[in-house]
């Protein structure tokens, strides 16, 4: 078989459960592989929504993205069900970014983020400089991987923080390091990986096939690995995916 993983990608067997426990177990197949979605070169199989030239560019190997303007970029095309393996580092001190699933990757006017799934890449330092009006700081777990529906989608999160899912254990690391996030979405659920180790999950996503995008919030951040596993079909129908955009 020519599956093939990352270290830290979960095992087969653990795809299989996990889709067993949605009820949706894909079938063995020769075409069960990653492929990746960013080269190393240029930034074929991506489309600006409502960046810049600037914004996003190949170096040394690495995306980087400047952080401004406010906005994303998107996939090519739409993905229902799959692995996503995608490693990140922020290179400024409370640095914000992430990365949206099923999105329709139609930003809204006043926020200029699109409607998704997100999972949620911040820099540790980000609660130090957004303290709450009353002088608090936010949860750490409103760093390492919060997911929850952005721009409209609705989800039922495994651990609520609100309408949020929070991770059970700070695992991300600060300014220059490497992050990496292994992310499992089928039909609607998300479960997601922070440096090896599973620590949130969030089900019931309104939508459940749209684009990838990714985020430019700010600062700057560098990806060196995007990658993604498509899984078999679910239950994606007309009214739970995004529409075709040109």
């Amino acid at each position: 078989m020519k599956t093939t993983f990352s270290r830290y990608a979960p095992p087969l067997f653990s795809v299989l459960l996990f889709s067993w426990i949605v009820g949706t177990t894909p079938a063995l197949s020769e075409d069960l592989q990653f492929r990746d979605l960013f080269n190393g070169e240029d930034l074929t199989g991506w489309v600006d929504v409502n960046t810049s030239p600037e914004t996003w560019s190949v170096k040394d190997g690495l995306l980087v993205c400047t952080g401004q303007p406010i906005g994303v970029m998107r996939s090519d095309c739409q993905y229902e069900n799959f692995i996503l393996d995608i490693e990140w580092r922020h290179m400024e001190p409370g640095g914000n970014s992430g990365v949206f699933l099923w999105s329709d990757a139609t930003p809204d006017a006043r926020t200029r983020l699109p409607l998704g799934m997100e999972v949620q890449m911040l820099e540790l330092d980000w609660v130090n400089q957004n303290k709450r009006s009353d002088g608090t700081l936010p949860p750490i777990a409103y760093v390492h991987g919060e997911l929850f529906g952005a721009g409209g989608m609705t989800a039922i999160p495994d651990n609520p923080r609100g309408n949020r899912s929070k991770s059970l254990e700070n695992r991300c690391k600060g300014v220059g390091q490497w992050n990496h996030y292994v992310v499992v979405a089928v039909d609607g659920t998300v479960k997601l990986s922070v440096n090896g180790k599973f620590v949130n999950g969030i089900r019931n996503a309104s939508l459940k096939k749209g684009y990838l995008c990714l985020e430019s919030e700010g600062r700057e951040i560098h990806f060196r690995k995007i990658r993604i596993m498509e899984l078999p079909g679910g239950m994606a129908d007309e009214t739970t995916t995004a529409a075709l955009l040109k």
